[in-house]
Protein backbone atom coordinates (compact mmCIF):
# COMPACT_ATOMS: atom_id res chain seq x y z
CA UNK A 1 0.00 0.00 0.00
CA UNK A 2 1.38 3.47 -0.71
CA UNK A 3 0.94 6.21 1.03
CA UNK A 4 -1.73 7.66 -1.19
CA UNK A 5 -3.58 4.52 -0.71
CA UNK A 6 -4.34 5.42 2.81
CA UNK A 7 -7.23 6.92 2.17
CA UNK A 8 -9.14 3.49 0.91
CA UNK A 9 -8.59 2.20 4.03
CA UNK A 10 -11.15 0.97 6.17
CA UNK A 11 -10.23 0.81 9.90
CA UNK A 12 -7.47 3.02 11.49
CA UNK A 13 -6.50 2.42 15.36
CA UNK A 14 -4.98 6.35 16.43
CA UNK A 15 -2.78 6.01 20.06
CA UNK A 16 -2.25 9.56 21.42
CA UNK A 17 0.38 9.09 24.28
CA UNK A 18 0.50 11.00 27.54
CA UNK A 19 3.58 13.86 27.03
CA UNK A 20 0.79 15.23 24.13
CA UNK A 21 -2.03 14.99 25.85
CA UNK A 22 -0.39 16.82 29.64
CA UNK A 23 1.43 19.56 28.13
CA UNK A 24 4.04 17.35 29.46
CA UNK A 25 2.24 16.43 32.63
CA UNK A 26 1.40 20.20 33.49
CA UNK A 27 -2.17 19.54 32.95
CA UNK A 28 -4.75 18.17 29.70
CA UNK A 29 -3.78 19.84 26.93
CA UNK A 30 -7.42 21.42 25.76
CA UNK A 31 -6.45 22.86 22.86
CA UNK A 32 -4.28 20.36 21.17
CA UNK A 33 -7.29 17.55 22.03
CA UNK A 34 -9.84 19.57 20.98
CA UNK A 35 -7.89 19.75 17.67
CA UNK A 36 -7.66 15.57 17.17
CA UNK A 37 -11.64 15.40 17.93
CA UNK A 38 -11.85 18.07 15.34
CA UNK A 39 -9.92 15.71 12.70
CA UNK A 40 -11.07 12.17 14.22
CA UNK A 41 -15.14 13.67 13.04
CA UNK A 42 -13.85 14.97 9.68
CA UNK A 43 -12.28 11.68 8.95
CA UNK A 44 -15.47 9.90 10.26
CA UNK A 45 -17.52 12.23 8.01
CA UNK A 46 -15.47 10.88 5.21
CA UNK A 47 -16.80 6.95 6.21
CA UNK A 48 -13.46 5.68 8.26
CA UNK A 49 -13.86 3.58 11.06
CA UNK A 50 -11.80 5.10 14.30
CA UNK A 51 -10.56 3.83 17.24
CA UNK A 52 -9.02 5.78 19.64
CA UNK A 53 -6.48 4.44 22.41
CA UNK A 54 -5.63 7.29 24.75
CA UNK A 55 -2.85 7.46 27.18
CA UNK A 56 -3.18 10.78 29.88
CA UNK A 57 -5.31 9.27 32.91
CA UNK A 58 -2.54 9.04 35.38
CA UNK A 59 -0.93 12.52 34.06
CA UNK A 60 -4.04 13.97 34.35
CA UNK A 61 -4.81 12.08 37.97
CA UNK A 62 -1.75 13.29 38.90
CA UNK A 63 -2.68 16.72 37.87
CA UNK A 64 -5.77 16.70 40.08
CA UNK A 65 -3.93 15.31 42.93
CA UNK A 66 -1.30 18.23 43.06
CA UNK A 67 1.58 14.83 42.38
CA UNK A 68 4.81 16.53 40.34
CA UNK A 69 6.39 12.94 39.56
CA UNK A 70 4.86 9.53 38.51
CA UNK A 71 4.21 7.42 41.52
CA UNK A 72 5.74 3.86 41.77
CA UNK A 73 3.44 2.53 44.35
CA UNK A 74 0.66 0.19 41.94
CA UNK A 75 -2.17 1.42 44.62
CA UNK A 76 -1.03 5.45 43.82
CA UNK A 77 -0.99 4.43 40.38
CA UNK A 78 -4.70 3.20 40.55
CA UNK A 79 -5.80 5.84 42.51
CA UNK A 80 -4.45 8.55 40.27
CA UNK A 81 -5.85 6.52 36.73
CA UNK A 82 -9.42 6.18 38.66
CA UNK A 83 -9.33 10.01 39.04
CA UNK A 84 -7.65 10.95 35.80
CA UNK A 85 -9.73 8.53 33.62
CA UNK A 86 -13.04 10.30 34.71
CA UNK A 87 -11.27 13.68 33.83
CA UNK A 88 -9.93 12.78 30.12
CA UNK A 89 -12.90 11.18 29.04
CA UNK A 90 -15.08 14.15 30.56
CA UNK A 91 -12.83 16.14 28.39
CA UNK A 92 -13.48 14.02 25.04
CA UNK A 93 -16.73 13.86 25.45
CA UNK A 94 -17.67 17.25 25.65
CA UNK A 95 -15.68 17.91 22.07
CA UNK A 96 -16.90 15.05 20.29
CA UNK A 97 -20.64 16.53 20.98
CA UNK A 98 -19.44 19.60 19.26
CA UNK A 99 -18.22 17.58 16.12
CA UNK A 100 -21.02 15.28 16.12
CA UNK A 101 -19.91 12.15 17.51
CA UNK A 102 -21.01 9.77 20.48
CA UNK A 103 -17.98 8.29 22.74
CA UNK A 104 -17.82 5.14 24.23
CA UNK A 105 -15.37 4.16 26.88
CA UNK A 106 -13.56 0.78 26.75
CA UNK A 107 -11.63 -0.09 29.81
CA UNK A 108 -9.57 -3.50 28.92
CA UNK A 109 -7.26 -5.76 31.20
CA UNK A 110 -4.52 -8.05 29.84
CA UNK A 111 -6.99 -11.21 30.63
CA UNK A 112 -9.81 -9.42 28.25
CA UNK A 113 -7.46 -10.36 25.52
CA UNK A 114 -5.70 -13.60 26.38
CA UNK A 115 -9.10 -15.38 27.60
CA UNK A 116 -10.87 -16.64 24.37
CA UNK A 117 -14.23 -15.75 25.33
CA UNK A 118 -13.74 -12.42 26.71
CA UNK A 119 -11.61 -11.95 23.41
CA UNK A 120 -14.60 -12.53 21.14
CA UNK A 121 -16.90 -10.48 23.71
CA UNK A 122 -14.28 -7.67 23.95
CA UNK A 123 -14.27 -7.52 20.03
CA UNK A 124 -18.50 -8.33 19.76
CA UNK A 125 -18.42 -4.92 21.59
CA UNK A 126 -16.38 -2.71 19.66
CA UNK A 127 -17.38 -3.87 16.43
CA UNK A 128 -21.27 -3.04 17.54
CA UNK A 129 -19.84 0.39 18.65
CA UNK A 130 -18.39 0.97 15.22
CA UNK A 131 -21.58 0.41 13.22
CA UNK A 132 -23.13 2.62 15.80
CA UNK A 133 -20.89 5.18 14.49
CA UNK A 134 -19.62 6.04 17.67
CA UNK A 135 -15.64 6.18 18.95
CA UNK A 136 -13.99 3.75 21.21
CA UNK A 137 -11.92 5.55 23.22
CA UNK A 138 -10.09 2.50 25.10
CA UNK A 139 -7.46 2.58 27.95
CA UNK A 140 -6.09 -0.12 30.26
CA UNK A 141 -8.38 -0.70 33.16
CA UNK A 142 -5.52 0.22 35.30
CA UNK A 143 -7.74 0.76 38.68
CA UNK A 144 -8.19 -3.27 38.53
CA UNK A 145 -4.60 -4.14 37.42
CA UNK A 146 -3.17 -6.79 39.83
CA UNK A 147 0.11 -8.06 38.70
CA UNK A 148 1.04 -4.77 36.77
CA UNK A 149 -0.90 -1.38 35.98
CA UNK A 150 -0.60 -1.35 32.22
CA UNK A 151 0.28 -4.55 29.24
CA UNK A 152 3.59 -2.85 29.29
CA UNK A 153 2.27 0.80 27.70
CA UNK A 154 -0.36 1.97 25.69
CA UNK A 155 1.77 1.16 22.32
CA UNK A 156 1.38 -2.42 23.00
CA UNK A 157 -2.87 -1.97 24.08
CA UNK A 158 -3.02 -0.03 20.74
CA UNK A 159 -1.03 -2.76 18.49
CA UNK A 160 -3.51 -5.35 20.28
CA UNK A 161 -6.57 -3.33 19.42
CA UNK A 162 -5.46 -3.33 15.77
CA UNK A 163 -5.48 -7.60 15.97
CA UNK A 164 -8.57 -7.46 17.76
CA UNK A 165 -10.12 -5.61 15.27
CA UNK A 166 -7.86 -5.94 12.33
CA UNK A 167 -7.48 -2.61 11.20
CA UNK A 168 -5.90 -1.53 8.42
CA UNK A 169 -3.43 1.03 9.81
CA UNK A 170 -2.13 1.93 13.93
CA UNK A 171 -1.40 5.55 13.80
CA UNK A 172 0.86 6.26 17.05
CA UNK A 173 1.00 9.82 17.82
CA UNK A 174 3.86 11.11 19.83
CA UNK A 175 6.19 13.56 20.47
CA UNK A 176 8.34 12.89 18.10
CA UNK A 177 8.82 13.28 14.53
CA UNK A 178 9.22 9.28 13.48
CA UNK A 179 12.28 6.94 14.32
CA UNK A 180 15.37 8.02 13.03
CA UNK A 181 18.25 5.98 12.32
CA UNK A 182 20.07 7.27 15.37
CA UNK A 183 19.09 8.54 18.80
CA UNK A 184 18.43 12.75 17.18
CA UNK A 185 19.04 13.65 20.82
CA UNK A 186 22.48 12.42 20.74
CA UNK A 187 22.98 12.52 17.32
CA UNK A 188 21.59 15.39 15.29
CA UNK A 189 22.53 14.70 12.22
CA UNK A 190 20.56 11.57 12.20
CA UNK A 191 18.19 10.90 9.28
CA UNK A 192 14.93 10.65 9.89
CA UNK A 193 13.48 6.47 8.25
CA UNK A 194 10.37 7.35 6.23
CA UNK A 195 9.75 3.83 5.20
CA UNK A 196 11.11 0.82 6.93
CA UNK A 197 9.80 -3.11 7.52
CA UNK A 198 8.04 -4.10 10.82
CA UNK A 199 10.02 -6.77 12.51
CA UNK A 200 13.84 -5.89 11.42
CA UNK A 201 15.52 -6.61 14.64
CA UNK A 202 17.70 -3.50 13.37
CA UNK A 203 14.98 -1.19 14.20
CA UNK A 204 15.43 -1.90 18.19
CA UNK A 205 18.71 -0.41 18.54
CA UNK A 206 18.09 2.40 16.13
CA UNK A 207 15.03 3.62 18.91
CA UNK A 208 17.11 4.38 21.62
CA UNK A 209 15.72 4.26 25.62
CA UNK A 210 13.29 5.07 27.55
CA UNK A 211 9.91 7.59 27.50
CA UNK A 212 9.27 10.84 29.09
CA UNK A 213 8.62 11.89 32.56
CA UNK A 214 4.55 11.23 31.88
CA UNK A 215 4.70 8.74 30.00
CA UNK A 216 6.13 5.01 29.70
CA UNK A 217 6.86 4.02 26.04
CA UNK A 218 9.54 5.63 24.20
CA UNK A 219 9.99 5.27 20.64
CA UNK A 220 11.42 1.20 21.36
CA UNK A 221 7.73 0.92 22.71
CA UNK A 222 6.26 2.01 19.11
CA UNK A 223 9.21 -0.40 17.20
CA UNK A 224 7.37 -2.56 19.29
CA UNK A 225 4.18 -2.31 18.83
CA UNK A 226 4.71 -1.61 14.90
CA UNK A 227 5.97 -5.24 14.76
CA UNK A 228 3.15 -6.85 16.68
CA UNK A 229 0.45 -5.04 14.89
CA UNK A 230 2.52 -6.21 11.70
CA UNK A 231 1.59 -10.03 12.58
CA UNK A 232 -2.37 -9.07 11.53
CA UNK A 233 -1.10 -7.43 8.57
CA UNK A 234 -1.57 -3.88 10.28
CA UNK A 235 0.52 -1.27 8.92
CA UNK A 236 1.40 1.29 11.33
CA UNK A 237 2.72 4.74 10.89
CA UNK A 238 4.89 6.71 13.98
CA UNK A 239 4.31 10.31 13.69
CA UNK A 240 4.92 13.59 15.83
CA UNK A 241 1.43 14.36 17.22
CA UNK A 242 2.90 18.05 17.30
CA UNK A 243 2.14 18.52 13.62
CA UNK A 244 -0.91 20.56 12.64
CA UNK A 245 -3.65 18.34 11.12
CA UNK A 246 -1.37 15.38 11.27
CA UNK A 247 -4.39 13.05 10.75
CA UNK A 248 -5.65 14.69 7.69
CA UNK A 249 -2.79 15.00 6.03
CA UNK A 250 -1.85 11.07 6.66
CA UNK A 251 -4.94 10.10 4.93
CA UNK A 252 -4.05 12.47 1.94
CA UNK A 253 -0.79 10.84 1.61
CA UNK A 254 1.62 13.14 3.14
CA UNK A 255 5.16 11.78 3.90
CA UNK A 256 5.04 12.35 7.34
CA UNK A 257 6.58 10.14 10.53
CA UNK A 258 7.89 6.45 9.79
CA UNK A 259 5.45 3.73 8.28
CA UNK A 260 6.37 0.46 9.52
CA UNK A 261 4.90 -1.98 6.67
CA UNK A 262 4.42 -5.74 7.88
CA UNK A 263 6.16 -8.33 5.94
CA UNK A 264 3.36 -11.16 6.22
CA UNK A 265 -0.33 -11.10 4.79
CA UNK A 266 -3.08 -11.02 7.02
CA UNK A 267 -3.36 -14.41 9.40
CA UNK A 268 -6.89 -16.20 10.18
CA UNK A 269 -8.96 -14.55 12.67
CA UNK A 270 -8.29 -17.20 15.02
CA UNK A 271 -4.95 -17.45 14.49
CA UNK A 272 -4.49 -13.83 14.63
CA UNK A 273 -5.34 -14.30 18.35
CA UNK A 274 -2.75 -16.62 19.04
CA UNK A 275 -0.15 -14.33 18.31
CA UNK A 276 -1.33 -11.46 19.66
CA UNK A 277 -1.28 -12.79 22.98
CA UNK A 278 1.32 -10.87 25.52
CA UNK A 279 1.60 -14.19 27.83
CA UNK A 280 1.74 -17.86 26.80
CA UNK A 281 0.95 -20.23 29.97
CA UNK A 282 3.98 -22.63 28.71
CA UNK A 283 6.54 -23.13 26.51
CA UNK A 284 7.50 -26.12 24.53
CA UNK A 285 11.13 -26.97 23.16
CA UNK A 286 11.26 -28.43 19.43
CA UNK A 287 14.36 -30.30 18.41
CA UNK A 288 15.65 -29.31 14.70
CA UNK A 289 13.29 -31.85 12.43
CA UNK A 290 9.88 -30.34 14.10
CA UNK A 291 11.19 -26.64 14.27
CA UNK A 292 12.00 -27.03 10.20
CA UNK A 293 8.39 -29.13 9.71
CA UNK A 294 6.27 -26.25 11.25
CA UNK A 295 8.15 -23.69 9.52
CA UNK A 296 8.28 -25.06 5.64
CA UNK A 297 4.45 -27.27 6.10
CA UNK A 298 3.07 -25.31 8.85
CA UNK A 299 2.24 -28.92 10.00
CA UNK A 300 0.83 -30.24 12.94
CA UNK A 301 3.03 -30.58 16.14
CA UNK A 302 3.73 -34.16 17.15
CA UNK A 303 4.92 -35.14 20.69
CA UNK A 304 8.16 -36.70 18.98
CA UNK A 305 9.45 -33.52 18.14
CA UNK A 306 8.86 -31.84 21.45
CA UNK A 307 11.93 -32.50 23.75
CA UNK A 308 11.09 -30.37 26.63
CA UNK A 309 8.14 -28.85 28.34
CA UNK A 310 7.79 -25.63 30.61
CA UNK A 311 5.75 -24.14 32.09
CA UNK A 312 2.13 -25.50 33.87
CA UNK A 313 -0.87 -25.49 31.84
CA UNK A 314 -4.16 -26.92 31.15
CA UNK A 315 -5.83 -27.76 27.82
CA UNK A 316 -6.37 -24.99 25.08
CA UNK A 317 -4.43 -22.66 26.67
CA UNK A 318 -1.75 -20.56 24.44
CA UNK A 319 1.29 -22.37 24.91
CA UNK A 320 5.03 -21.14 22.68
CA UNK A 321 7.24 -23.47 21.01
CA UNK A 322 11.08 -22.34 20.64
CA UNK A 323 13.59 -23.54 17.98
CA UNK A 324 16.70 -25.29 19.32
CA UNK A 325 18.69 -21.94 19.58
CA UNK A 326 15.83 -20.63 21.92
CA UNK A 327 13.64 -18.55 19.38
CA UNK A 328 9.87 -18.91 19.16
CA UNK A 329 8.63 -19.81 15.99
CA UNK A 330 5.29 -20.99 16.69
CA UNK A 331 2.19 -20.38 19.04
CA UNK A 332 -0.80 -22.48 19.25
CA UNK A 333 -3.82 -23.88 21.69
CA UNK A 334 -2.48 -26.84 23.26
CA UNK A 335 -4.57 -30.23 23.07
CA UNK A 336 -2.99 -31.68 26.65
CA UNK A 337 -2.29 -30.20 30.08
CA UNK A 338 1.16 -29.76 31.00
CA UNK A 339 1.93 -32.99 33.01
CA UNK A 340 0.22 -35.18 30.11
CA UNK A 341 2.70 -33.45 27.61
CA UNK A 342 5.34 -34.12 29.75
CA UNK A 343 4.43 -38.14 29.61
CA UNK A 344 4.62 -37.56 25.70
CA UNK A 345 7.92 -35.83 25.02
CA UNK A 346 9.25 -37.96 22.29
CA UNK A 347 6.72 -40.28 21.91
CA UNK A 348 5.82 -41.22 18.09
CA UNK A 349 2.18 -42.27 17.16
CA UNK A 350 2.63 -45.70 18.04
CA UNK A 351 4.00 -45.60 21.52
CA UNK A 352 1.16 -43.03 22.63
CA UNK A 353 -0.96 -45.74 21.74
CA UNK A 354 0.45 -48.56 23.22
CA UNK A 355 0.66 -46.46 26.65
CA UNK A 356 -2.23 -44.28 26.39
CA UNK A 357 -4.65 -46.55 23.95
CA UNK A 358 -6.61 -44.89 21.37
CA UNK A 359 -6.46 -41.21 21.62
CA UNK A 360 -9.04 -38.43 20.03
CA UNK A 361 -6.34 -36.20 19.43
CA UNK A 362 -2.71 -37.45 18.82
CA UNK A 363 -1.00 -34.25 18.15
CA UNK A 364 0.15 -31.37 20.85
CA UNK A 365 -1.33 -28.69 18.58
CA UNK A 366 -3.57 -29.05 15.66
CA UNK A 367 -2.04 -27.01 12.91
CA UNK A 368 -5.57 -24.86 12.65
CA UNK A 369 -4.76 -23.73 15.81
CA UNK A 370 -1.16 -23.04 15.30
CA UNK A 371 0.25 -20.12 14.62
CA UNK A 372 3.61 -19.18 13.24
CA UNK A 373 5.73 -16.12 13.65
CA UNK A 374 7.51 -14.03 11.24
Amino acid sequence: MSRSELAETRRWVVKIGSSLLTNDGKGLNHPAIAAWVAQLSELHCQGLELILVSSGAVAAGMERLGWQTRPRALAELQAAASIGQAALVQVYQGYLQTGGMIGAQVLLTHEDLRDRQRYLSARATLRTLLEMGTLPIINENDAVASAELRFGDNDTLAAMVSNLLEADLLIILTDQAGLYEADPRQHPEARLLHEVRAGDPQLLAMAGGAGSKVGTGGMRSKVMAASRAARSGTATIVASGHEADVLLRLYRGALLGTRFQPQIPRLAARKRWFVGQLRPMGTLRLDAGAARVLREKGSSLLPVGVTAVEGEFQCGDLVSCLDPEGQEIARGLINFASAEVAARLGKNSAEITELFGEQEAVELIHRDNLALLP
